[in-house]
């Protein structure tokens, strides 16, 4: 066996490493340039093997790439390093849900109180559904009760109450 040939097939592992080191790696792309880099000095000493040899090569490349590329993003979010870096989604309960336009509708006139201070958007509790609102005005503190003016959409528009 040509001792030429085990060093193509060297590179081609040497490159499908850096591939996987760059997803894990921040370098700005210069461990992507050193992976095509040793992917195309395997393709060249394929090629000066025999014309056969390159194109084995190169079929070789375009399938490792995105395979290599693939299993990586699948395996990265799993690693410990993956698990620090990336966002986990957010948990929803069963009541944070945006309600229907139909049933925002409904709501028209209500009153509830506000759970965080609307700036002009916050949270507000009318009857126990927790529904984000957009104050008409202003600044509204938690605690104050509130009336629904105006649905539009999902987005409702509510008018602080003055309390005696």
């Amino acid at each position: 066996m040509d001792w030429w040939l085990v060093f193509a097939v060297f590179l081609y592992f040497v490159s499908a490493a850096l591939l996987i080191a760059e997803v894990f790696v921040p370098s700005g792309g210069l461990i992507s340039v050193c992976s095509l880099a040793c992917l195309i000095g395997g393709v060249a000493i394929f090629f000066r093997h025999s014309p056969t040899a390159g194109w084995a090569g190169i079929v070789i490349a375009i399938i490792m790439i995105p395979s290599v590329v693939i299993i990586a993003y699948k395996i990265f979010p799993k690693t410990k390093f993956g698990k620090i870096v990336t966002l986990t989604p957010s948990e929803r309960k069963a009541g944070d849900a945006i309600p229907d336009t139909s049933e925002l509708k409904e709501m028209l006139g209500a009153v509830g109180v506000v759970l965080t201070p609307l700036r002009p958007v916050g949270m507000c509790d009318f009857s126990g559904q927790r529904v984000e609102c957009v104050a008409e005005s202003g600044y509204v503190d938690k605690g104050k009760k509130v009336k629904v003016i105006d649905v539009e959409s999902t987005q409702l528009t509510v008018r602080e109450i003055e309390t005696s």
